[in-house]
């Protein structure tokens, strides 16, 4: 069988020209009638992000070859169970299991298996033998990657006790304003918190911003769906008489937590930077990723990255390869 650096290599070049044939914009029209909240140019969107960002060859061989696997590994059967709300949002689990060397059988979301069945078609057609298969419900395996909410993984731990599992549960993701950032950091804010819907735990849902600082936002284009969710949100603010800064997209609270529905930006004040590192290192165990330019963090990403992971920015700040190196 070929390398798997080989084999995800190829998938990159071959996924370089998606969505321009017949049969890949079937694939597009399929997925989103599969899944309403998902739109072609996003689908495109996260094809190129995991091509650029997990596919280029020089980065495959340089993130793997930073591990030391144990000689005597055996390949493991792993049970990925996929979320659906951002497209392709389990590739990278299916990446990590390959490339550990292990057998990956997948339990891919209702909500996006369409786009998952085309990846994996493609990869047999690069290598027929490579060990990746949809899981059946019943085969017999080693271990579970599993994402989905709070209580999903509370099911995940009741159903999968006793084996080597690696769960992860709801995360979200903040950025840390100076107050003093160009349209052009603001408009790559933006996307940082709308693309996609804002259905990501990589989305933006709270921004810090020091105090007394009026926090305005670029237009930005949303789905309709969300649309439709931003404008009920607002009614309903209203006729409650509850506070909020409508900022176009979306709905400002001003609130020391994370918002509780979609179309909702908490908003926190601070002093000092050191106020708002201290935050964030109470709530770490909840963060995802963190948007700053002058806070220092593990995860931190600059303005219009939040989006476009690198191999090394795991979910939940959780290891996989070492995870899968000590099955």
């Amino acid at each position: 069988m070929k390398k798997a650096t080989d084999i995800f290599s190829e998938l990159g070049r071959r996924l370089a020209n998606f969505g321009q044939s017949a049969a890949d914009r079937s694939v597009v029209e399929r997925a989103c009638w599969e899944n309403p909240w998902f739109l072609p140019h996003e689908i495109r969107r996260a094809v190129t992000a995991i091509r650029t960002s997990y596919l280029d060859p020089d980065k495959l061989a340089s993130w793997i070859g930073s591990y030391d696997r144990p000689a005597a590994l055996p390949a493991h059967r792993v049970l990925v169970i996929m979320a659906g709300n951002i497209p392709l949002v389990g590739f990278f689990d299916l990446l990590c299991v390959l490339m550990a060397g292990h057998r990956c059988q997948i339990k891919p979301s209702a909500k996006d298996t369409v786009l998952m069945e085309y990846v994996v078609g493609l990869l047999r057609e690069i290598e027929p033998d490579i060990p990746v298969g949809f899981y059946d419900g019943e085969t017999p395996v080693d271990a579970v990657i599993a994402t989905g909410s709070d209580n999903a993984n509370r099911y995940f731990r009741a159903r999968y006790g006793g084996m080597k599992t690696l769960l992860r549960g709801n995360r979200h993701s903040v950025a840390v304003l100076r107050g003093d950032e160009t349209q052009e950091q603001l408009a790559a804010l933006a996307d940082d918190m709308f693309a996609y819907s804002g259905l990501g735990c990589r989305n933006v849902s709270l921004l810090f911003v020091p105090q007394g600082t009026a926090v305005s936002l670029p237009p930005y284009e949303t789905h309709p769906k969300y649309r439709n969710n931003y404008l009920h949100r607002r009614a309903l603010r209203t006729l409650c008489r509850q506070e909020f800064t409508d900022a176009g997209s979306a709905l400002l609270i001003r609130q020391p937590e994370f918002p509780q529905a979609l179309s909702e930006i908490s908003v926190i004040e601070y002093r000092t930077p050191q106020e708002a590192e201290q935050w964030l290192r109470a709530h770490d165990a909840e963060l995802q990723c963190v948007v700053a330019a002058g806070i220092a963090h593990s995860r931190r990403v600059d303005f219009g990255e939040a989006q476009r992971p690198s191999l090394t920015d795991y979910p939940d700040a959780a290891d996989v390869i070492e995870f899968l190196y000590t099955l």
